[in-house]
């Protein structure tokens, strides 16, 4: 066995799978370039750091559970919704995330809220923060199994655990009493520990309506609308002046 063959074999007992994967060409790139040990040492170790900070983010960003539109840089900025370039630039170098500060995007339908909250959260992942999204819906699933299934645990567990979390279309869909008093109590406990973007068409004096409880709901916005920016979309739905269609163009 070779002096390589018992270093791959260390990297193996030790986890440095990228070290143990990638030796054979860095001792020929250290050969070519003659470089000194410690320099050689020191690109082994960046070999593995590299490659498990991508795994890292290949995972957090696997978690997040992102819809299929999040990527900012594509943002269409001739959009009338009423949300500056300025702005946008503002909300991406994520200074409100290291505050807890939460965003609360408002408006139609159609007016980008839900690809500008992906693309937060997405923009959350790439900078090293543990970030989530959920629709209302999935995040009550969550809450109502957290006890009953282990999926449902984990996604709980890794919920408290973030820097942020995206609710997507909150209170658009009635909710029963014994939900609503969950959901309150998970934003009660991430209060002040995470921050939160949430999406909505409904003003916060409308969630009231849809809760069906004034104190609950008096008590939700408390806690939300403490530090919080709330960004109010306008205009007519993109997607329906954008919208394709599956027939020829007919001339007159």
């Amino acid at each position: 066995m070779t002096k390589t063959d018992i270093i791959k074999n260390h990297c193996k007992q030790l986890k440095l799978s990228a070290i143990q994967n990638e030796l054979d060409k860095v001792l020929a790139d250290a050969e070519c370039n003659k470089i000194s040990y410690l320099e050689l040492v020191k690109n082994l170790f960046e070999t593995e750091i590299d490659r498990r900070m991508k795994k890292d983010k290949e995972r957090r960003t696997k978690q997040a559970r992102l819809p299929l539109s999040y990527n900012l840089d594509r943002y269409d900025f001739t959009t009338e919704n009423g949300l500056e370039k300025q702005q946008l630039n503002q909300l991406r170098e994520l200074n409100w995330l290291e505050q807890n500060f939460n965003i609360i995007l408002m408006g139609p339908s159609g007016t980008g809220k839900t690809y500008i909250a992906a693309g937060l959260c997405f923009d959350a992942v790439e900078q090293g923060y543990r970030a989530y999204f959920k629709s209302m819906e999935e995040l009550i699933q969550v809450l109502k199994m957290k006890d009953i299934t282990r999926t449902s645990a984990a996604e709980y567990k890794r919920i408290m655990k973030a820097h942020l979390l995206v609710i997507d279309d909150i209170m658009m869909f009635p909710i029963t009493p014994q939900d609503a008093v969950a959901f309150f109590n998970l934003i009660n406990e991430l209060h002040d520990k995470i921050s939160l973007v949430i999406t909505t068409n409904k003003s916060p004096k409308e969630w009231a309506d849809v809760l069906n409880d004034k104190v609950l709901t008096t008590a939700l916005l408390d806690r939300i609308l403490h530090r919080c920016e709330v960004i109010k979309l306008i205009g007519s739905s993109y997607s329906m002046k954008n919208r394709k269609t599956i027939f020829n163009n007919k001339k007159d």
